[in-house]
């Protein structure tokens, strides 16, 4: 019994279990958390702490310095505002199309910033256009109740008395309340929509949300024969679930909080309402402070479409990409690569060009690069960096200590049902931790257990791992549930039961496409019926003696 105590598998399972408890009820902070396996394991005699310290940086840290460097330039130069506003107003300000331009601007934005950041940068705009409308409205209803009853309104208590016996409100007075219940659901669908699309559009790029970093640099440790898994791979496996379930969730809360109005969603050439004309004048004036685009803002745009290219660009899989042109050490370059390169001329271009005076001469200020490293630094998640560290430490224990072969053959009786329900359990379960834990929690602990899953069953691993990750960035029930949430709710427009009526809807249609998508498009692009040779091949004996 001692023995079988202290075998390697139990003490790893027992600081798994541990770390997974204190993630998912977050009693210390979660990078606190993720430095557990940094001291128990060497104590425990799995891993020696040089090892296991190595486990803590790795290349998902290098690309996300990169990205954040990026993102630092693009948050102090404003140029997020100037794109989010470009898109809304390219919309119109119809409710509907309204609604759809903050989902597209937000969507976009969280696809190179965090969804955190996306969805503070959307919301003082929201808000703005919701005041201002509050304001037109309130304008034309004392107008038009002035007009119809001769400057003489219906006394309040008759109103509320009509109202709680529920007789007939005055013609005016009913519509006016009417109208006053549209625009509250007007309030709340633009909030929500904010909140949900920075979410969704994080799914669209491996940058986007921590949770897709931690899958790719958790695949490609332990599948290192594939390198399948790169940005332009995931984007266009991705792009179209983002975009499917980004309509059907426009689709969803139109219909939940304003109901169809498809004559009024389409109508074309009609005067405008004051609600709309008071959009367009919030859009356009805070358009008008951001003034023409600057210096800094021009080099930063270029930047980030250079380090898209170079990201698209390097191994596209159907031709040669520009990591052929080193053929002797091709896998050595990574996203990360091309990240670093581009993060670090932020810090090297200055922020200021040389103007010249009217005698020709150069007016002479100091050096100033695009970003300092205190902004840097400002905008760096060391937290997300530490937790994926142990995120990785715990994936390199279970191999070293054989946990991951004993899972595995624990699991093996799993194989006899059909694959979809196989995955469409996983991303339920994971879809559910999701709401109560952090994305990044939940994806660090379900890893290392759903890979030896799907080698003890004889299955593609991206199979399973690619839904599974999909599904933990939908935490869209409680305003707990992720930062976007929680920012979103703080304005006040919401209650919890307004979120959790949404986000249910929202949690069924992205669970749905992302099944769809893995049985359908996704399986030609890496082949998933063919269990591949880079995939480990666990025994399905158990090999450990537990």
């Amino acid at each position: 019994i001692i023995k079988l105590f202290l075998s390697f598998p139990t003490e790893c399972a027992y600081t798994l279990f541990v770390v997974a408890i204190f993630w998912l009820t977050e009693a210390l902070p979660l990078a606190v958390s993720a430095l557990l396996p940094a001291f128990m394991f060497p104590l425990f005699g799995i891993m020696g702490s040089k090892q296991v310290a190595s486990a803590y940086f790795k290349d998902f840290h290098l690309l996300l310095i990169g990205v954040i460097c990026l993102a630092t330039s693009i948050e102090k130069w404003n140029l997020h505002k100037r794109v989010a506003l470009k898109m809304v107003m390219l919309v119109g300000v119809n409710p509907a199309w309204l609604m759809l331009g903050f989902m597209v601007s937000c969507a976009f934005l969280s696809m190179w910033l965090s969804n955190t950041s996306a969805a503070a940068m959307v919301m003082p705009i929201v808000e703005a256009v919701a005041q201002q409308i509050i304001r037109a409205e309130a304008e034309a209803d004392e107008l038009e109740m002035s007009c119809s009853n001769g400057s003489i309104n219906p006394p309040f208590l008759y109103i509320n008395w009509c109202i709680f016996s529920k007789q007939n409100l005055p013609p005016a007075e009913a519509e006016r309340k009417s109208r006053k219940d549209k625009y509250s659901g007007i309030f709340k669908v633009m909030c929500l929509c904010v909140a949900y699309s920075a979410t969704i559009g994080g799914l669209t790029t491996i940058t986007g949300t921590s949770t897709n970093l931690i899958f790719a640099e958790h695949f490609n440790s332990r599948y290192p024969g594939c390198q399948c898994i790169n940005f332009g791979s995931w984007f266009i496996l991705s792009i179209p679930i983002a975009v499917i379930i980004l309509l059907l969730s426009w689709l969803w809360l139109q219909w939940l909080f304003l109901g169809f109005d498809l004559k009024n969603m389409f109508k074309c050439g009609k005067k405008k309402t004051a609600r709309e004309e008071a959009s367009s004048q919030v859009i356009q004036e805070e358009y008008k402070k951001l003034g023409p685009i600057s210096y800094p803002e021009t080099v930063t745009l270029v930047l980030f479409i250079l380090m898209t290219l170079l990201w698209f660009t390097r191994d596209p899989g159907f031709i040669p990409g520009w990591s052929s042109l080193f053929p002797k050490y091709k896998s050595y370059v990574t996203d990360s690569t091309a990240a670093l390169v581009i993060g670090l001329l932020f810090f090297i271009i200055p922020a200021k060009t040389l103007l010249r005076t009217s005698n020709g001469e150069n007016t002479v200020f100091g050096y100033i690069p695009l970003i300092t490293w205190k902004e840097f630094q400002s905008c760096m998640p060391w937290e997300i960096a530490i937790l994926v560290g142990g995120g990785f430490a715990l994936a390199d224990g279970c191999e070293v200590s054989k946990l991951s072969e004993w899972v595995a053959s624990k699991l093996t009786p799993l194989g006899s049902l059909p694959l979809w329900l196989i995955i469409l359990i996983s991303c339920l379960i994971v879809t559910s931790v999701t709401e109560v834990a952090s994305n990044p929690a939940t994806i660090t602990i379900f890893l290392p257990i759903l890979s030896p899953l799907a080698e003890a069953i004889h299955v593609n691993p991206l199979f399973i791992l690619i839904p599974a990750t999909l599904c933990t960035s939908f935490a869209f029930l409680l305003p707990v549930a992720n930062p976007a949430n929680a920012i979103v709710f703080s304005y006040g427009h919401l209650t919890v039961m307004d979120m959790v009526k949404a986000g249910l809807g929202i949690n069924i249609i992205g669970v749905a496409v992302v099944m769809l998508g893995i049985m359908t498009w996704i399986v030609p692009i890496f082949d998933l019926y063919t269990y591949p040779s880079w995939a480990l091949n666990i025994p399905s004996t158990n090999g450990t003696g537990l």
